[in-house]
């Protein structure tokens, strides 16, 4: 593996940490795609930094608990400003 991709996974995984923000908006703040940031969060992490790799592996379960609320909120919110 690349050193810059090595580099680019601890600094996702050290701001996922930092902020708790979801893979949608990490890709967003650092210009990567989804899928750039997903794949160096639960995949190539774990290769560079097991601890680290540990700790962000426990947010993204999180996330991945409460998406469904997220979801219905979201729908909630969309038809609440279709009404007005």
């Amino acid at each position: 593996m690349h050193e810059h991709i090595r580099h680019r996974c601890v600094r996702l995984g050290e701001l996922l940490i930092e902020t708790g923000e979801t893979v949608r908006v990490l890709a967003k703040m650092t210009g990567y795609s989804k899928s750039t940031v997903h794949k160096d969060l639960t995949e190539r992490l774990f290769l560079v930094n097991e601890q680290l790799a540990n700790e962000v592996k426990e947010i993204l379960a999180y996330h991945k608990s409460i998406r469904h609320l997220r979801g219905g909120e979201a729908t909630r919110k969309k038809w609440q400003s279709r009404q007005h």
